[in-house]
């Protein structure tokens, strides 16, 4: 029997009290707690990873940084930008971390794909690249068995706060989204709200998606 997968379209949220939210829910949830996905676009902030070092800030000018509890090195976050948060209990699904993060690195790939792009994977640089630019970022937390935090995708932002840093920690990493390769329009978050899921739905078959009336 499948783990229900409550997903939720939130519209836009500030960064610090959602992240406050998963960290409440990941601390008080038990055994019969349902894993969710929600889905979501932030105002302008960049955030550092665990690993975060501070020499990877160049010119963050008048935008927000957040000391986050998240795997990786530093990102941004800004209107436009596809942002996925996995509340799940992988240990209830039998899989290990590695196998959840890398079922979601490859939802990821086939959500862009599904474009038309020629997207790949890269198990080194975690994440989701097309001809060396990166278009989709994963930083997850695992607590107690379950997975906070978790992916981003670029689809009709303003990329350049990313020139104020080193993207994940990588100098000079390149970025680009969804509207460098397809047509800019209205229905373009949802398009790829609705990969994105049908991407991860394809590599972590452990869940059943169920969508909530604004999903």
């Amino acid at each position: 029997m499948r783990a229900v997968l409550h997903t939720s379209w939130l519209g836009r949220r500030d960064y610090e009290p959602t992240w406050q939210a998963m960290q409440d829910l990941t601390q008080t949830r038990d055994q019969s707690s349902p894993d969710q996905l929600w889905l979501l676009d932030h105002p302008p902030v960049y955030t550092q990873g665990q690993a975060g070092k501070p020499e990877h800030l160049l010119l963050t000018g008048d935008i927000p940084v957040v000391q986050s509890d998240r795997g990786g090195q530093v990102t941004y976050h800004g209107p436009g930008q596809l942002v996925g948060y996995l509340l799940v209990d992988i240990d209830r699904l039998g899989i290990s971390t590695r196998h959840f993060v890398e079922a979601v690195e490859d939802g990821l790939t086939a959500a862009v794909r599904s474009f038309g792009i020629a997207a790949v994977a890269d198990r080194s640089a975690h994440g989701v690249y097309v001809d060396g630019r990166k278009i989709a970022s994963i930083g997850m937390r695992i607590r107690r068995g379950c997975s906070y935090h978790g992916f981003s995708i670029n689809v009709d932002m303003d990329l350049s706060p990313f020139r104020g840093i080193n993207p994940c920690g990588y100098a000079g990493l390149s970025m680009c989204q969804l509207r460098d390769f397809v047509p800019a329009h209205a229905s373009l978050m949802a398009q790829a709200r609705a990969a994105a899921v049908g991407g991860l739905q394809q590599y972590l078959p452990q869940l059943d998606f169920r969508l909530s009336p604004t999903g």
